[in-house]
């Protein structure tokens, strides 16, 4: 029968002659990869001048997965990812503090890349990674798109600064990375974050990107937010599939259903900064959650 992604790709490169699948947002999308310049130092999107050149190659990659998943997001195959982001969008309107605690920059890596549809369990990152190399996408963009799939959310652990950086270090672990924040947040130690953290895109770029706004948890430990994590594992054993190795993983990246991380997020908001966002609350105590009476 084949992978929906098998099945996605199938008839998107069996289509490029034709009108079966419009393919405009697709083209359009690699296109713009394609004319991403490349220095000595890597890919530099002048798009995105502005930004630091690390940071921009995320972003370019971000804008080239949009654009190709209005290509997927039409076919018959994608319905499922469309009802889950559509009810998504409805539920929680995301935007930024004070319209939603969900900003842009969560919801769209959370529907791109944790998202999961289909018999297969594909995601839109996933689908495009099976398709990119068959329509000569660059190198660079598979690369990017790639790491931007392997990543997830997670709660972290603020170490101090590191010049214009910021340590974090994944709640109950040990490793501490380096980290550029775009958003402009550098906060104090001994924070609590809830953040993706993207790896350096490039070997000459030297540090993680935090690549969504910071959610930054206000009084509660890490050693609540571990055991906290433990109790999920344990109620989550049933459901995770069986070849899963990495429970935790699987958690910060799917939740226990699909909304598991956005109803956190709007149920702990209390306050916001334009870099940063406030949180409070453990999710599986109601009664430390602000907007836990809101839950339909």
């Amino acid at each position: 029968m084949g992978s929906v992604a098998d099945k996605i790709a199938k008839k998107i490169l069996t289509s490029r002659g034709s009108k079966v699948v419009d393919l405009a947002s697709w083209r359009e999308g690699r296109k713009m990869a394609l004319e991403a310049g490349f220095g000595q130092e890597g890919p530099i999107p002048s798009k995105f001048a502005d930004l630091d050149p690390c940071h921009g190659i995320y972003v370019l990659a971000e804008n080239v997965v949009s654009l190709m998943a209005e290509s997927i997001s039409v076919m018959r195959e994608a319905k499922g990812f469309v009802r889950i982001v559509g009810d998504a969008e409805d539920e929680y309107l995301p935007s930024g503090p004070p319209m939603s605690p969900l900003t842009v920059s969560y919801f769209t890596m959370w529907a791109f890349f944790d998202v999961t549809f289909g018999s297969s369990r594909e995601t839109m990152g996933s689908c495009i990674l099976r398709i990119a190399p068959g329509l000569d996408c660059p190198s660079w963009l598979i690369d990017t798109v790639e790491r931007m799939q392997h990543s997830r959310m997670g709660f972290y652990v603020h170490c101090g600064s590191e010049g214009d950086g910021v340590l974090l270090r994944e709640a109950g672990t040990r490793e501490i990375v380096s980290c550029m924040v775009p958003a402009g947040y550098t906060g104090c130690e001994g924070e609590i974050w809830f953040v993706r953290v993207l790896p350096p895109p490039h070997s000459l770029c030297q540090r993680h990107i935090v690549f969504n706004t910071p959610y930054v948890i206000r009084d509660w430990p890490e050693r609540a937010f571990i055991d906290y994590l433990a109790r999920e594992r344990s109620r989550m054993q049933a459901k995770m599939p069986h070849r899963t190795k990495d429970a935790h993983g699987h958690l910060m990246k799917y939740g226990l259903e699909p909304n598991h991380w956005n109803e956190y997020i709007h149920c702990a908001y209390s306050d916001h900064l334009r870099e940063a966002i406030f949180l409070t609350g453990i999710p599986d105590i109601r009664q430390s959650l602000p907007h836990a009476s809101t839950v339909r």
